[in-house]
């Protein structure tokens, strides 16, 4: 969703009606961009793919996260597990090598570092996290503690 005002600062990527989410903001996103534009592409690293598309859904049993990372292998990506019940998925891709006799008509894919938090509810079992890859796919599953149901204890009145 975007924003119909523009800011100064660049945009969080934080969705506000998302308490969990923890995107990492970079105050001075896009601040240089007028001056970058003039200079060739090859000169900057590009970061495009920073915004890793991921999922979060909740069910019954578990939280499971899929994060889509076309051409990315298992082991390119980081899945990792904070104090304070926090879920870090990072990695990396790497630009494509340009040969001297290489002549680019077009570059879209994106290439670059990505990093993605998400704070997890106190019932996560953070000690059972589990994650796979496949075609392109990283699914991540953290099983939830099962709610204890609150005991109702009938109260004698007196008098």
């Amino acid at each position: 969703m975007a924003s119909l005002i523009p800011s100064f600062f660049g945009s969080r990527k934080t969705n506000v009606f998302d308490p969990f989410s923890l995107d990492i903001w970079d105050p001075f996103e896009g601040l240089f961009s007028s001056t970058l534009a003039n200079l060739p592409a090859s000169t900057g690293e590009t970061s495009a793919f920073v915004n890793a598309r991921i999922d979060w859904k909740e069910t019954p049993e578990a939280h499971i996260f899929k994060a889509d990372l076309p051409g990315l292998k298992k082991e390119e990506v980081k899945v990792e597990v904070e104090e304070g019940r926090i879920l870090q998925i990072s990695g990396e891709r790497s630009k494509e090598q340009e040969g001297k006799n290489d002549k680019w008509h077009r570059i879209e894919r994106s290439s670059g570092k990505f990093l993605r938090r998400f704070r997890l509810p106190e019932n996560s079992k953070m000690d059972q996290v589990k994650a796979s890859m496949e075609n392109g796919v990283l699914t991540v599953t953290i099983p939830k503690a099962e709610e204890k149901k609150a005991e109702v204890k009938a109260i004698e009145i007196s008098g």
